[in-house]
C-alpha cells in the first residue's frame, strides 16, 4: 500500500474529480483544497480533506462516494453551475468555436422519471441497486433520493420480479419508469423464459400494480397504456425505449428547439426523433418529418399525433441515419432540421447537412465534445452558431445535456 502524502487540488474535471497539481485525479476532492491520498494509478484515493474549500457541502444521499452515478453532491450550487457550464464551453473552446454558453438551465426538479437498476444475487439472495464509481460493484440501495417519489420503491420491485428469473443469478438490468399509469419495467440480461416463468412474471406485475412489464422489450402484461406527458399531451414510448431523463428536461429541451425556430417554417425534418417528444411540440406551428431506427418508438409517435387534435401533419420515415444519412438534396426539402443523436454525435449525418441549404438547423446533444465536433462541421460548412443552452436533467453527474442553433446566412444557401 502507498504511502498517504499531501496535495493541493487545483480544479475539478470533467468527470467530477479533483485534479491535483501533478494532473491526479482525486474522486471527492474540490478545487483549491489541500488533501491527503493514497496513490492507487491512474486515480488517487482521498483519504482526508484536511483544507475544506468553502464551496464544500453536506451530500445528502447516504450513498454518495460509493454509488457511482452522482459525483459532485458535496460542491455547493452556484460553483456547481459554474462548473458545468464550463464543461461546455471548455468543449466548445477546444474545437475552435467562438461562442460563450448561456446560464445552465436546471432541469432536475421534480426529480429523474427514470432509472436502470442492476440486480445480483449476493451471497444467496438478491440485491437491486446501482453499479459503484468505475466498477461492476453492486451498491444495493433502499431508493434512489434524486428521482421522483414514484420511483422510490423501484429497487423493492426488481428485486421481486427477479425471484421468477433466478433471484439475480444472472445478472439483470431493470429499467423503471413512472409514468401517468404507474410504473412500466423492462427486464433485460435474462433472455428467453418459459410459460410458467411469464406466468408467473404475470401474476408479480399485477400484485406490484405495473403498468406494463416486459422482457427485453416483448411485453409480458400491460395493464393500463404507460403513457408519459409531452407538451401537454400523452404519448406511450415503447419498452425499454429512450425517454429524457426528466420532465421538466423535456419541456426546457422543447422550449429551447422551438425558440430556435426563427420565422413561419412550413416544413421540419426531426433526426432521430426516438418516440417524438420534438415532434409533437414542433407539429403545432409546422409539418414535420420524423426520422428514426427504432420502428417501435416510430410507432409510439404516429399513435400520439393521430391520437392529439390541433396539429399539422406528422409523417415518420423509419431510417438507420448512421448508414445511410438524409442526403443534403433531400434535406433541401425542409425550411429547418432538428437533430438528437445518441452520445456518439452524428458524424455522417452533419456532414450531409454541411452541404446542404437547410437555413437553419437546431441540434440537441448529451455530449459537449461530440456536439463540438459536429458544430465545427457545421460552421466550416457555412453556418454561424448562434447560441448554447447548456440543460443539466442528470443532476450531480458530470453529464450535461445542451442545444445549439446554426443559421445558414442568406447569402450562404446558394450553391
Amino acid at each position: 500500500m502507498s504511502e498517504v502524502e499531501t496535495v493541493t487540488i487545483r480544479h475539478l474535471g470533467a468527470r467530477g474529480d479533483g485534479i491535483a497539481e501533478d494532473g491526479t485525479p482525486v474522486p471527492g476532492a474540490l478545487a483549491g483544497e489541500r488533501v491527503a491520498i493514497r496513490r492507487a494509478d491512474p486515480r488517487a484515493e482521498l483519504v482526508a480533506v484536511e483544507a475544506p474549500s468553502p464551496d464544500r457541502v453536506a451530500p445528502f444521499c447516504p450513498y454518495f462516494e460509493r454509488c457511482g452515478g452522482c459525483a459532485v453532491q458535496h460542491l455547493a450550487s452556484a460553483p456547481y453551475a459554474a462548473w458545468k457550464r464550463g464543461l461546455v464551453a471548455g468543449a466548445l473552446a477546444q474545437a475552435g468555436l467562438d461562442v460563450e454558453p448561456e446560464p445552465l438551465r436546471d432541469a432536475s426538479a421534480p426529480g429523474r422519471r427514470r432509472l436502470t437498476l442492476h440486480v445480483r444475487n449476493v451471497e444467496g439472495r438478491a440485491e437491486a441497486g446501482l453499479m459503484a464509481a468505475r466498477s461492476h460493484a453492486l451498491v444495493a440501495i433502499a431508493h434512489c433520493p434524486i428521482t421522483v417519489p414514484a420511483l422510490h420503491g423501484a429497487p423493492e420491485v426488481a428485486r421481486r420480479l427477479s425471484a421468477p428469473l433466478g433471484h439475480g443469478r444472472k445478472p439483470l438490468d431493470v429499467a423503471v419508469t413512472a409514468t401517468l399509469a404507474g410504473l412500466d419495467v423492462d427486464i433485460r440480461g435474462h433472455g428467453p423464459v418459459s410459460e410458467g416463468v411469464r406466468a408467473a412474471l404475470v401474476r408479480l406485475a399485477e400484485e406490484l400494480d405495473l403498468a406494463r412489464l416486459a422482457l427485453h422489450g416483448d411485453i409480458v402484461v400491460e395493464r393500463r397504456p404507460p403513457a408519459v406527458a409531452s407538451g401537454g399531451l400523452a404519448r406511450v414510448p415503447p419498452p425499454g425505449g429512450f425517454l429524457q431523463a426528466t420532465e421538466t428536461g423535456e419541456a426546457i429541451l422543447s422550449e429551447c428547439v422551438l425558440d430556435g425556430l426563427q420565422g413561419r417554417p412550413r416544413r421540419v425534418a426531426d433526426l432521430f426523433s426516438g418516440s417524438g417528444p420534438f415532434s409533437l411540440a414542433m407539429a403545432r406551428r409546422a409539418e414535420v418529418h420524423a426520422v428514426e431506427g427504432e420502428a417501435g418508438a416510430l410507432a409510439s409517435l404516429d399513435r400520439a399525433a393521430r391520437a392529439a387534435s390541433g396539429l399539422r401533419r406528422v409523417s415518420t420515415e423509419r431510417r438507420d441515419l448512421f448508414r445511410r444519412p438524409l442526403l443534403a438534396p433531400e434535406a433541401d426539402a425542409f425550411d429547418a432540421v432538428v437533430l438528437d443523436p445518441p452520445r456518439a454525435g452524428a458524424q455522417a449525418q452533419v456532414a450531409q447537412l454541411a452541404r446542404s441549404r437547410v437555413p437553419q438547423v437546431i441540434m440537441v446533444s448529451c455530449d459537449p465534445g461530440t456536439f463540438a465536433r459536429d458544430a465545427a462541421t457545421l460552421v466550416a460548412g457555412g453556418y454561424r452558431l448562434e447560441r448554447v443552452t447548456p440543460v443539466d436533467q442528470f443532476v450531480f453527474s458530470s453529464h450535461v445535456e445542451l442545444v445549439g442553433t446554426f443559421r445558414r446566412p442568406p447569402e450562404r444557401r446558394r450553391r
